[in-house]
Parts: C-alpha cells; structure tokens; sequence
C-alpha cells in the first residue's frame, strides 16, 4: 500500500510539476510528510530523486525537440541562472544539515521546513494574484544572474522541493517572462540545483536509509509524470496554467499549515 501511495504522490505531482514547471517537490515533500511514513531526511532525499528524474527527461525533451538550447531567458541568463542554482543546491544541502544537527528532534526538522515553504507558497500566491499590476525586469548581466540562481538554489535545496514556485516569481519579475516561458526555463534551473545536491549527498556518503525498490518506483513515477505533464502542458493556454498554479498553492497553504501543527 505504502508503494501504491507513493507512486500515485509522485506520478501526480510531476505532471502538475511538468505543466506549470514548479518540479513537483513542492508537492511531493509536504504531501509525504504528512502521511508520516518516513523521515523528513529520507523524503528530502526521494522528492529531489523524484524531481532530478522527472527534470531530466523534460530538459532533454526540449532540447531535441528545439534542437538547441532555447528558452525564454535566453543563454546569457539561462546557463548563468542554472550554474548559480547548482552552487545554492550545495550550500542549502549544507544549511539543511546544520539545522538538523542542532536537534535530536526529527519532527523539528520537519516543522522549519514546513515553516519556510508555507512563508515561500503564500509570498507566491500573493504575487501571482496581482502579478498583473507588478512592473518586471529584465536583466541580462550574468553576475547578478548567478546571485539570483545561487539564492533559488539554495532555498530549493534546503526545502528539499526543487525550487517550486519560487523559481517562477523570480522569473516572471526578473525577466518578465510568460507563464510557459517561465516554466520551462524552471525546469532548466531545477535540473542543476538538484542534480549538484545529489552529487554531493552521495559523494558525502549521506545517503539515507531508503528502500531500493521504492527509490526506483518514484524515480519512475517522475519520469512518467513527465512525459505526460509536457504533454498536456503543449495542449493548454496559458490562463489554464496560472489557474491551476494558483489553485495549487491554495492546497500546499493548507497542507504545510496541517504539518506545521503535526510537528509542533
């Protein structure tokens, strides 16, 4: 039953993931812990194998499919952005480590964690809403894009969801992106950061204790969210993504403000 759930968790998270290019661990992590079934370091672990699965296919997928590595912001912010959010991924790993060092109390862990990304999904939510009325940007000086992709990183990786909504908002303001832009140049950035945090949870021998075959079936579930997330994200506008965005992150409120209470 534990393995049904789980898949069901990750399929169904990485195709919302794949459509509005939040990852999917912005769902996955929260929506785990709440069952309770295992530790916050070992969903951590599972939901960014789950997104790198599901990344990976979608960055490939769009390379073949452009034949080259377009993207909304173009490469002189997009690989910039990207190599920021790898070098974030390493040090949110470290800052999720040092937290959990400071108390033998997993729960804790679990309730920071919670904390962070109910102040992250609200600060989204708000700015989605009213996205309409923000003036945008449009940056191209690689220095600062780094800078920009280094905090995305780092707040992706110690929430242990990818990056999430957050990736979008710094997006739509910073480059004044369209939703689908937005999304995949996401996807893009999410790949890197989650990919440098893996490296380093097995280069450090970190690795938690997890069940090989349940490892695998998300990993599956990911890849195959994606396939159908991109498929479906081709075939919508781009009204139908911000409504489905926005109705997400009215459900992650609610489901970090339940863990938020089950920690504590």
């Amino acid at each position: 039953m534990t393995y049904v759930i789980f898949f069901i968790v990750c399929f169904g998270a990485s195709v919302v993931g794949a459509i509005c290019g939040i990852g999917g661990g912005v769902i996955i992590k929260p929506v785990l812990d709440s069952f309770g079934i295992l530790s916050v370091t070992a969903i951590s672990f599972l939901s960014g194998c789950t997104v790198l699965s599901m990344t990976t296919y979608s960055v490939i997928r769009n390379r073949l499919d452009r034949g080259r590595e377009a993207s909304g912001a173009g490469d002189r912010t997009r690989f910039p952005l990207a190599m920021g959010a790898a070098v974030g991924g390493l040090i949110g790993k470290e800052m999720f480590s040092y937290v959990k060092s400071l108390s033998e109390d997993p729960d804790r862990v679990g309730a920071v964690q919670a904390a962070c990304l109910l102040l992250v999904t609200i600060g989204t939510l708000i700015y989605t809403i009213f996205k309409a009325k923000i003036k945008t940007h449009q940056i191209h000086n690689a220095a600062l894009c780094v800078l920009i992709g280094l905090f995305l990183g780092v707040l992706s990786s110690f929430l242990g969801i990818g990056g999430g909504p957050i990736n979008l908002v710094v997006l739509f303001y910073f480059f004044s992106m369209t939703t689908k832009q937005a999304a995949e140049d996401s996807l893009y950035i999410i790949f890197f950061s989650q990919a440098a945090s893996l490296l380093v949870t097995v280069v450090t021998s970190s690795v938690p204790a997890v069940e090989i075959g349940l490892l695998l079936l998300m990993v599956a579930g990911g890849i195959l969210g994606g396939v159908c997330g991109r498929h479906i994200n081709k075939r919508i506008d781009e009204k139908t993504v911000d409504r489905l965005f926005i109705g997400l992150m009215v459900v992650m409120i609610l489901i970090n403000i339940y863990n938020i209470y089950k920690y504590i």
